[in-house]
């Protein structure tokens, strides 16, 4: 296929798959697509392992890892990733109410209590990756490997991302909900835009891809734009190209492929979840992320609840509880899976069978491929 992208980053396909687990990463890239990395639950030492791996299994072929830097976090998470007063820093701002209320969950629906003490500290260190500080460390690791790009999960990368990435000779990608973002991303130096619809699991804003993705095209002209949001299959891809972009950036149609990181109990229910089975909600990170609709999310946006924190802090009350709910839910406690839950995309009702990474690849190429010639048996001279 003969895309911008594609001539770009030497691919075969316009298809870049965001994932958090390596082997999807890896399988895509060998496919003749784009794996990309999430690197926001991993440590530096572990984002080194991730990374090592991933560069022994694709001979060279291109990938590139996406971090997570909001430009709004909570102050103390701030100051705790300047070193000023540490994890305890963070965990002093979390209200008791909420540690009460993430409690009775657990009572209410019959879930053995984790090690709260343990699992706060634990996600304490987790909430620094999303400071300034600790996603510069990723950013770091990410780039003394061979990768191809570098992006910005949430929000406008900040200036130490783009000099580093450039100073490295790597294209800076940019995820974005509205035309306004795309328009300061691109002032502060990014080389490709992801124009993310409402439809699009994890944080995602509120305008459906099919009105955002031209609106980015045309307001960001000529740098290239990515098309996300529900996006599943080939006639979704064709449908984005036709649309001005340059290729497909996917991420939920992985969380049901033979290698994806998803809990058995968590893929279990997107096979069965239609499309309407998803919500936006600040549940698990502190911001809008769309996710499977659960016991957990009604709980928490229900009317005894003390409501979801900023991030990083809703994500170190909920983290370590969903660890807990999910690796219980695996023994088939009812109460935990009614809770457990991931963010997932609308196009979860499109994801009804479990297949390797790389037939994904090939079904939504060859799905594209037909869209194609049905198109053009509708302009051709008889």
């Amino acid at each position: 296929m003969n895309t911008e992208v594609c001539a770009t980053f030497g691919i075969e396909f316009p298809l870049f798959a965001f994932s958090h687990c390596r082997d999807v990463v890896a399988a895509v890239t060998n496919a003749g697509g784009f794996g990309v990395l999430g690197a926001v639950a991993y440590t530096p030492d572990r984002l080194e392992e991730e990374l090592r791996w991933i560069d022994d299994h694709v001979g060279g072929r291109p990938y590139g890892v996406d971090v997570l830097v909001p430009g709004k976090i909570d102050e103390s998470a701030e100051r705790a990733g300047r070193g000023e007063g540490g994890l305890d820093t963070m965990l002093a701002a979390i209200p008791q109410e909420h540690w009460d209320f993430l409690i009775g969950l657990f009572a209410k629906y019959d879930v053995p209590l984790p090690d709260f003490e343990k699992a706060k500290h634990s996600n304490a260190r987790g909430g620094t990756s999303v400071t300034k500080e600790g996603a510069t460390e990723l950013i770091d690791v990410s780039l003394a490997h061979p990768i191809r790009l570098i992006a910005s999960a949430l929000g406008t990368p900040p200036p130490i991302m783009v000099e580093k990435a450039k100073a490295a000779g790597i294209p800076v990608a940019a995820l974005v909900g509205t035309a306004e973002h795309a328009r300061r991303q691109v002032a502060a130096g990014v080389d490709l835009v992801i124009a993310q619809g409402g439809e699009a699991g994890g944080h995602t804003g509120e305008i459906s891809t099919m009105v955002l993705v031209p609106e980015v095209v045309d307001t960001v002209a000529p740098v290239p734009v990515l098309a996300a949001g529900g996006i599943a299959t080939g006639r979704q891809m064709a449908a984005a190209l036709a649309l001005g972009a340059s290729g497909v950036w996917c991420g939920s149609v992985w969380l049901t492929t033979e290698e994806a990181e998803t809990a058995p109990a968590v893929k279990e229910k997107m096979l069965a979840a239609t499309s309407r089975d998803t919500i936006r909600s600040r549940s698990r990170t502190g911001k809008p992320a769309r996710q499977l609709r659960s016991a957990w999310t009604d709980e928490w946006e229900g009317p005894e609840s003390p409501g979801p924190l900023g991030m990083p802090l809703q994500m170190i009350v909920a983290e370590g509880a969903m660890r807990q709910i999910t690796k219980v839910a695996e023994s088939g406690n009812p109460g935990a899976r009614a809770l457990a839950n991931y963010f997932v995309g609308q196009c979860v009702g499109l994801m009804n069978t479990v297949k390797p990474a790389r037939q994904v690849v090939y079904d939504m190429v060859e799905e594209f491929a037909g869209a194609v010639d049905r198109l053009n048996a509708i302009t051709s001279a008889d």
